[in-house]
C-alpha cells in the first residue's frame, strides 16, 4: 500500500482573460508566475502556474484562461473554494491591501486557531485567506510585491461541495489514507500527512445544492502530492482495484499525473513532486518565457500567434509572451 499523499500539489481552475488573471494573482495576491505554458491537450490556450518563489508543490494554483468562456456554476460535485495560508495576524494588512485595490472581502467561517477572509477573483472563483500559526510552511517569495511578513505561504485547503458525503469520505479515509480531523455541522475536515496547512480537504454536504458546472470561475481539478513515479504507479493499482476509472500516467513535463473522479464527481489528480519547474528554465527566470514541451516545439510559431499577448511583470523588466510579443524560448 503506498503512503498517503503528503498534501496538496496544486489546484487548477478555469479563467477567461489571461492578462486579468495574471494581474490579479501576481499583483493583488503576490504569487509568482512560475510557468507560462499551454494546455498540453488544447494548446491554443495558456496554462499559467502561480505559486511560491520556486514553484514548490503545495504552493500552486494554475489556470486555463479561455477568453469568452461561459461562467461556471458552483454546486454539488465540485471543488467550490480554494484557501491560501497566510501568517498569523496578517489579515488586517490583507483587508486594507485588498480594499485599496477595490477587491471585496468578507469574514468567513474559521477552524480552531484560524481567521479567514473570503475573496473572489475576477472570474468569481471563491478564495479564502486563512491566518494561523505556520510551523514548517514554505518561506515567502522574497522577490514578490507583497511584504514577506504578510505574504501567502501556499495552499491551506480546498472545499468540496457534495450532495452526500459518505462515499467521498470513505474514499479519503478508507483508500487514500486521510483521517477525519474535525466536524462542524455539515462540514467535515479530512487531513493527510502532518495535518497542517496544505494537507487539508473540507467536504461540505449540501444535498439541496444544484449540480455544479465547471467553466470560468470554477475549479477544474485538485492534485495531491506523491514523491515519485513508483508511489504513483502503486496508487494507480490501488485505485483501479477500487473500481475507479484512472487514466494512464500522463507526462505534464514538470510532474507526472494520473486522474480519476471521486464518488461525488470531483476530478482528482495524483501528481509527482519531481521533476519540478526548473527542468527547462533557471530558477531566476521562471515564468519569463513561453515554455512548450518537446512535442509541441515544432508548432511554436503557430501556437504563439494564436495566443493573446501576455505582459509578465518582473523586478527588472516586463516581458511580453504570446501574440506578437514572442517571448519564446528553446
Amino acid at each position: 500500500m503506498p503512503s498517503a499523499p503528503a498534501g496538496l500539489h496544486h489546484v487548477t481552475a478555469v479563467a477567461t482573460d489571461p492578462q486579468r488573471n495574471a494581474d490579479f494573482y501576481h499583483t493583488v495576491l503576490g504569487l509568482r508566475l512560475v510557468k507560462a505554458t499551454v494546455n498540453f491537450d488544447v494548446p491554443d490556450t495558456y496554462h499559467l502556474y502561480f505559486g511560491g518563489g520556486a514553484g514548490q508543490p503545495g504552493t500552486l494554483i494554475t489556470f486555463f484562461p479561455w477568453p469568452g468562456a461561459p461562467r461556471g456554476r458552483r454546486g454539488a460535485g465540485q471543488a467550490t473554494t480554494v484557501s491560501f495560508s497566510v501568517p498569523e495576524g496578517a489579515l488586517g494588512w490583507w483587508r486594507r491591501h485588498l480594499q485599496a485595490l477595490a477587491v471585496t472581502v468578507a469574514a468567513a467561517a474559521a477552524g480552531p486557531g484560524e481567521e479567514v477572509l473570503a475573496v473572489r477573483d475576477p472570474d468569481g472563483l471563491a478564495l479564502e485567506l486563512v491566518a494561523h500559526p505556520q510551523p514548517g510552511r514554505a518561506p515567502a517569495w522574497e522577490g514578490g510585491p507583497i511584504p514577506p511578513e504578510h505574504a501567502i505561504r501556499g495552499l491551506h485547503s480546498v472545499t468540496l461541495t457534495e450532495a452526500g458525503y459518505e462515499r467521498t469520505a470513505e474514499l479519503f479515509t478508507g483508500t487514500l489514507g486521510f483521517r477525519l480531523a474535525g466536524e462542524t455541522g455539515s462540514r467535515f475536515r479530512f487531513a493527510t500527512g502532518d495535518g497542517g496547512a496544505g494537507a487539508l480537504v473540507d467536504v461540505l454536504c449540501r444535498p439541496e445544492a444544484p449540480h455544479g458546472l465547471v467553466a470560468a470561475g470554477t475549479v477544474h481539478h485538485i492534485a495531491w502530492r506523491t514523491p515519485g513515479d513508483a508511489e504513483q504507479a502503486a496508487w494507480r493499482t490501488v485505485l483501479l482495484g477500487q473500481g475507479l476509472d484512472v487514466t494512464p500516467v500522463i507526462d505534464r513535463q514538470y510532474f507526472h499525473s494520473i486522474y480519476f473522479r471521486e464518488p461525488g464527481g470531483v476530478l482528482l489528480e495524483i501528481a509527482t513532486d519531481p521533476p519540478g519547474f526548473t527542468i527547462d528554465e533557471p530558477l531566476m527566470r521562471l515564468g519569463r518565457a513561453l515554455r512548450l514541451p518537446p512535442w509541441l516545439e515544432p508548432s511554436r510559431a503557430e501556437i504563439e500567434h494564436a495566443l493573446p499577448a501576455l505582459k509578465v511583470p518582473g523586478p527588472d523588466e516586463e516581458i511580453i509572451i504570446g501574440g506578437d510579443g514572442g517571448g519564446g524560448g528553446t
